[in-house]
């Protein structure tokens, strides 16, 4: 095939497809988030079916705001699995005074602080952004957010329900990680671009000739169900603490360079420059009203998918209404009552076979932002940056000031990052586009 013939547009990004056509595409764009963006809820013990729904929502919010100019779809952001998972402990533990639904006044705020990023850009530029967060602080963190899951992915093929080593869950997990891999590795095409989806299903399919699925609930569920929402002032009283602030405000710093290198690859691929038109600022602001729709509702942070990017590199359609009508069927899921069921059912070793492989991948994706953006570890200054950050991340560093303050974690180890990048001498500033030239 020529080069030619390679870049040929199928599809515009203001065409409209036929209705088979549209169909199928937006079907497929399902597909290809579904399997993450299912994860993360059942990861946090939220509501699969409202994370459908806030994702869909989501979507077509920011298509909106985006003037419809850039093709991307929204679903579960990843980097707030811990965060989110430390603040449900807190709720349901009642002698620690952490009042029900913090979690998602942290995400409402989440996307408030996305929302403040666009006003600034729009105000002041990119440059100050790329100051406040270069590869050295940025990857590590990455890092911080694979590798201090590890455990859960761990935990979640190694025991079952009662906290027991059960060596049919590790097979279950076994078979699920073989099957993605081996997607993800020897297919073509668009199998290539969902191998966490066909994990999930094959691992599923052998969970139930092991006899660890149940279909009890999927029989009785209704075709049609309103999902338990979560909504401020009706199911919990919104409280803002500094416990939720310091836990989940400073977690934004990966994915906002997610969502910028996600700007810049979707440029390449679909040759338009984004960042400029509908720009930057328009992009961020429509993550942040997306996850703070998505918090109002009970689901999860919203972020731009990587994988729906892979699919538009791969299918050469840019319509802006296939993903309209991927957003509008991801609602329609999160109404059925029967596919909420089904997703119920879905063992714990069959999403930890794939969070071994999701999981290591966000960690490797920190070490990959460093290579490509040749951050020479013989420099002291980098060297420091990153192990800080690294080990106080990993190894659950806290620091308690009574009852009203409290930064651990991830948190922390940002928060230090952007200060040592900023204090420690021989700083040097990354140019805009060379930070993801190659991303």
């Amino acid at each position: 095939m020529s080069d030619i013939e390679d870049k040929k547009i199928v599809l515009a990004v203001d065409e409209k497809p036929k209705l088979g056509q549209w169909i199928l595409l937006s079907v497929q764009h399902l597909f290809a988030m579904f399997g993450a963006t299912v994860l993360v809820p059942t990861l946090t013990g939220m509501n699969p079916a409202i994370a459908l729904i806030s994702s869909g929502i989501g979507t077509l919010v920011f298509i909106f705001i985006t003037r419809g100019k850039v093709p991307s779809y929204l679903g579960s952001s990843f980097a707030f699995i811990n965060p989110i998972i430390a603040m449900k402990a807190l709720e349901a533990d009642p002698s620690s005074g952490m009042p029900v639904g913090s979690f998602l006044v942290g995400s409402f705020l989440v996307g408030v602080v996305y929302s403040l990023v666009a006003l600034l850009i729009a105000k002041a530029g990119t440059n100050w952004l790329m100051r406040l967060l270069p590869p050295i602080v940025v990857g590590p963190v990455i890092m911080v957010i694979g590798l201090g899951l590890a455990s859960t992915a761990i935990g979640m093929v190694t025991n079952n329900p009662q906290g027991e080593y059960d060596l049919t869950y590790v097979l279950i997990g076994l078979v699920t990680l073989a099957i993605t891999i081996i997607t993800a590795i020897f297919t073509r095409g668009f199998l290539s671009v969902i191998p966490v989806l066909v994990g999930i299903v094959g691992g599923y399919c052998f969970s139930a000739i092991m006899g660890v699925v149940h279909f009890e609930k999927v029989i009785e569920a209704n075709w049609f169900e309103v999902p338990s929402f979560m909504v401020p002032f009706v199911h919990y009283e919104p409280t803002v603490s500094w416990y939720v602030i310091l836990l989940m405000l400073p977690v934004a710093i990966v994915p906002i360079a997610e969502h910028i290198g996600h700007q810049l690859v979707l440029s390449k691929v679909i040759d338009k420059d984004l960042i400029k038109d509908p720009g930057l600022h328009k992009s961020m602001l429509g993550d942040g009203v997306a996850t703070m729709l998505a918090s109002l509702i009970g689901g999860p942070p919203n972020t731009t998918y990587g994988e729906n990017i892979g699919v538009l590199a791969i299918t050469r359609a840019f319509s802006i209404y296939i993903f309209m009508g991927a957003a509008c069927f991801a609602i329609l899921f999160g109404f059925c009552g029967k596919i909420s069921a089904l997703l119920s059912t879905i063992p714990a070793p069959v999403m930890g076979g794939v969070s071994i492989l999701l999981f290591g991948i966000i960690a490797s994706s920190g070490l990959r932002m460093l290579v490509e953006n040749d951050v020479d570890f013989k420099v002291k200054r980098n060297l420091i940056i990153s192990s800080v950050i690294l080990i106080i991340g990993i190894g659950g560093a806290a620091i308690h000031i009574g009852e009203l303050f409290s930064l651990e974690g991830m948190a922390l180890a940002s928060i230090i990052g952007i200060v040592l990048n900023i204090v420690l001498p021989g700083r040097v500033d990354v140019d805009f586009d060379d930070m993801f030239r190659k991303s």
